[in-house]
C-alpha cells in the first residue's frame, strides 16, 4: 500500500510527535508499504531551521521506504506571539497541501494535528489521491490553547473550533491517544465510531534502563545527589511553577538537585524565577542519541499539566520515562488517562493539578524512599514492555488502513 503522511515534525527533528511518527513509518515498512512523508525542515531545538538546513523552501529526499519531502516552517523566533506561529502553520500547511497535489497517488493518507490546519492539508491530500483519510490528534486544538489561557479572542476560538468540527467530519477515522480524549470528542465527529482509541507508544529496545552515574550527571557537576528532573518543552501547558516551589521548599538540602532539560516559550521567566535558586539547573535539549542517558540520570522525573489539560493530551515523554525505567510524579487531573497510567501500572506517584502542597509532599516522599522508587522503576520498565510497543501500535495503525480501504 502506498500511505502518504502529513506531519509537523520527523526525524531528524527533535519534538516527540516526530519521534513517535519517525517509528511508526519505520514498523510500517516492515509490513512492505511504500510511504510519502510530508513534514517540516528540522526546527524544533531552537524554533528556527538548523543550520545544515537553511537556504531552501522545500527538500526531497529518497528513502529505501519512499520519499520525503521538508518544508520550510516559517516559523517566528517569538514563540509567545499568536498570529506569527498561526501564519507559520497556515503558510507550511498550504505548501503541504501543493506538494500533496502533486505527488503521486496515494491508497491512504495520515495527517497529524496539531496544528489544525494540517488536518485540513490531509484533506485536500484524500481528496487529490481519492483515498480515506486518517486523522492523528496528539493534542486536542483549541481547547489546549484555551485552558492555558494562551487563546483568549472570542471570534478567533469560533473559528477554530469550527475548523477542528470541520476537520473531524472531513475525516475517515480519527484517532486519539486515550479514553479521555475520546470521551471528550464523541459529542464533536458527525459520527462517534469514527473515533478510534491507538496510544502513543515507545521504542523500548532503544531506550532502556541505564546507570545513573553517566556523562550527562558528570556535565552537572553532580556525582551522588538525587535528581528531580523535568525534561520537556518549557511552555503554557507545563506549570514549572510548582517545581520552582518545591526546589524553594527543599533549598536547604544540597542532596537534591533539580534539572530542567528543555527549552519553550516561557523558559526565559522561569530561569529568572530561579536565579536565587541554587539547587535549580536549566539544560537545553540534548540530541536524540542522548535519550537514554538524560533519562537515566534523573532519580525522579515529573510530569505537570495545568489543571484540565490532562484530558486534552497524553506527553509521549511519560512512555519514554516509563521505558528508561524511572519512577514518575505526576501533577496532573485526577482520573485522568495520566493518572491511571501511573498509579495503575505502579510507575510512580500522581498529585492533583494545581496542588502545590501536595505536590510537595507527595515529591519529598519520593525523595525519602529510595527503596520504593527502584521498585517503581522496575514497574515503570515492565508496563512499558508488555503494553506500549511500537509494533503492536503500528499495527492498529495497518489494520486501520486496510479496513478504510474495504
Amino acid at each position: 500500500m502506498k500511505i502518504t503522511i502529513l506531519c509537523p515534525h520527523f526525524a531528524p527533528d527533535t519534538a516527540p510527535t516526530g519521534e513517535v511518527i519517525t517509528q511508526i513509518v519505520g514498523e510500517l515498512e516492515k509490513m512492505g508499504h511504500r510511504i510519502h512523508v510530508i513534514t517540516s525542515l528540522p526546527w524544533y531545538r531552537s524554533h528556527a531551521v538548523e543550520l545544515e538546513w537553511t537556504g531552501r523552501l522545500i527538500s526531497s529526499e529518497k528513502t529505501p521506504w519512499g520519499k520525503i519531502t521538508r518544508i520550510h516552517p516559517f516559523a517566528s523566533k517569538n514563540r509567545t506571539n499568536l498570529l506569527a506561529r498561526a501564519i507559520a502553520f497556515g503558510a507550511f500547511s498550504c505548501v503541504a497541501s501543493l506538494v500533496s497535489l502533486f505527488s503521486r497517488r496515494s491508497h491512504a493518507v495520515l495527517a497529524m494535528s496539531p496544528p489544525l490546519t494540517l488536518a485540513l492539508a490531509g484533506w485536500i491530500a484524500a481528496k487529490r489521491h481519492k483515498a480515506p483519510l486518517v486523522l492523528n490528534i496528539q493534542d486536542v486544538h483549541p481547547d489546549a490553547a484555551i485552558e492555558t489561557g494562551t487563546l483568549t479572542d472570542e471570534r478567533l476560538i469560533r473559528l477554530l473550533k469550527r475548523m477542528e468540527i470541520m476537520s473531524y467530519a472531513k475525516a475517515d477515522a480519527v484517532t486519539v491517544l486515550s479514553d479521555d480524549l475520546r470521551n471528550r470528542l464523541a459529542t464533536r465527529t458527525d459520527s462517534e465510531s469514527k473515533l478510534r482509541v491507538i496510544p502513543n507508544f515507545v521504542d523500548t529496545e532503544r531506550i532502556q534502563p541505564g546507570n545513573r552515574n553517566n556523562a550527562y550527571r558528570r556535565e552537572l557537576g553532580l556525582t551522588d545527589e538525587t535528581i528531580v528532573m523535568y525534561a520537556g518543552n518549557v511552555g503554557f501547558s507545563q506549570p514549572l511553577e510548582i517545581v520552582l516551589e518545591a526546589a524553594r521548599y527543599m533549598a536547604d538540602r544540597d542532596d537534591i538537585v533539580f534539572v530542567i532539560n528543555g527549552n519553550g516559550s516561557r523558559r526565559a521567566l522561569f530561569e529568572q524565577a530561579a536565579e536565587d535558586l541554587p539547587n535549580v539547573t536549566f539544560m537545553d535539549y540534548q540530541p536524540q542519541e542522548r535519550l537514554n542517558e538524560v533519562l537515566a540520570a534523573g532519580d525522579i522525573h515529573l510530569i505537570p499539566l495545568q489543571k484540565g489539560l490532562s484530558s486534552i493530551s497524553v506527553p509521549s515523554k511519560l512512555y519514554s520515562i516509563l521505558a528508561a525505567g524511572r519512577p514518575v510524579l505526576a501533577s496532573v487531573d485526577l482520573g485522568s488517562e495520566i493518572d491511571l497510567v501511573v498509579t495503575r501500572s505502579g510507575a510512580g506517584r500522581t498529585a492533583a493539578a494545581g496542588n502545590t502542597e501536595e505536590f510537595i509532599a507527595t515529591l519529598s516522599a519520593l525523595i525519602d524512599d529510595p527503596h520504593g522508587r527502584a521498585a517503581a522503576g522496575l514497574e515503570a520498565r515492565r508496563f512499558a514492555e508488555e503494553w506500549l510497543s511500537t509494533a503492536a501500535v503500528a499495527e492498529t495503525y495497518n489494520e486501520l488502513f486496510l479496513e478504510l480501504q474495504r
